[in-house]
């Protein structure tokens, strides 16, 4: 039986161990997960081709027109399925479609970003924020530019994209 010292030296190899096998595993899983993702998309698409074989078969077996294959069908991106999803998540409200709220999302974390860097690491490290405040700066100009160079009225829409109805308030 090992007296409880010998534990602790135990562990101390343990550090370099992990220094080498946390790359070596992100590595295989990243590769072993783009392998995954190559492979089940070839699966759907072979289930899709066979599944239009057996239809067109079908098709031509009982003296019926065979319709051409849809274009879809040979390309990788499925935009019919890409403009739903995008459909669904506008609905949600997951995208930031106006200008202004991404400019403040930005400023605002910024700022966050700013004190909490302060205060924990100092003036030095806290500069760094000035990166997402610089970027919601932008965000602001542009729109503040595109506000001013749009004449606003009952038809044409606001900066976000939604049309601003006659008896709107900004507020």
């Amino acid at each position: 039986m090992q007296p409880l010292e010998d534990k602790d030296d135990m562990y101390a190899n343990l550090p370099p161990i992990l220094a080498m096998v946390i790359p070596i595993l992100a590595i295989v899983m990243g590769i072993g997960y783009a392998m995954l993702a190559t492979w089940l998309r070839y699966q759907r698409r072979k289930e899709v081709y066979e599944m239009h074989h057996r239809e067109r078969m079908l098709a031509i077996e009982r003296g019926m027109e065979v319709p051409p294959l849809p274009p879809h069908v040979f390309s990788d991106f499925d935009h019919k399925a890409a403009v739903e999803f995008a459909e669904v998540a506008s609905r949600a409200g997951y995208f930031i479609r106006s200008p202004l709220r991404r400019a403040l999302v930005w400023i605002l974390g910024g700022i966050a970003l700013l004190v909490a860097l302060y205060l924990n690491y100092g003036p030095t490290t806290a500069a760094w924020a000035l990166i997402p405040i610089a970027m919601g700066l932008a965000n602001l100009g542009f729109y503040l530019a595109e506000a001013r160079s749009r004449p606003s009225g009952p038809g044409n829409p606001e900066p976000d994209g939604k049309p601003k109805s006659p008896g709107a308030t900004p507020f």
